[in-house]
């Protein structure tokens, strides 16, 4: 089965180097809705929630302007996604995130079951994938994920790092 992607690329999932261009157009999909969280003054990250090669889910970070601390891009997109699929379930599908999940994220994706994850850059603060911790290697919790890290990484991590010292910039001058 062929898939189109947003770039225009297509795929039947049988090339490695098939499924590196796929997974850097949809993480680019992501880069664009992390421009918009940081656009709109919140730390820029970005999702998209895929099914069968389709994008049925966005997301970016809003917990500041939605006064709401899960409000984080992978939960807004899951929420996205279920509702377009009318199903709190995702089996099957991928979620594409411009940073590493957090604990409450992971828990999240592994409750709506996605199948796999693929972030950007890692986050040595609050990641849930190996950099602090590594919830998808814990054998005692029910499901798991395939997990993917690093596409993307230095465009996504450099989206954060100018985000923060910008902030930083205006309040030193505050």
């Amino acid at each position: 089965m062929a898939c189109i992607f947003p770039c225009g690329e297509q795929s039947t999932g049988m090339s490695l180097g098939t499924d590196a261009i796929r997974d850097e157009c949809f993480m680019r999909e992501a880069l664009a809705l992390a421009r918009e969280a940081g656009a709109a003054g919140e730390v820029p990250v970005g999702a998209v929630v895929v099914c069968n090669g389709e994008i049925v889910g966005r997301g970016y970070n809003r917990p500041i302007t939605a006064h709401d601390p899960t409000a984080h891009a992978e939960i807004i997109a899951l929420r996205n996604a279920a509702a377009h699929l009318g199903n709190y379930r995702l089996p099957g599908c991928e979620l594409f995130v411009t940073l590493e999940p957090c604990a409450m994220c992971t828990g999240a994706l592994f409750h709506a079951r996605v199948a796999r994850v693929v972030f950007g850059a890692n986050d040595p603060k609050t990641g849930a994938a190996g950099s602090v911790l590594d919830l998808y290697a814990e054998p005692r919790l029910n499901h798991h994920a395939e997990i993917v890290g690093g596409v993307l990484a230095e465009e996504c991590g450099e989206l954060l790092s100018s985000f923060f010292a910008a902030r930083r910039a205006r309040t030193l001058l505050a």
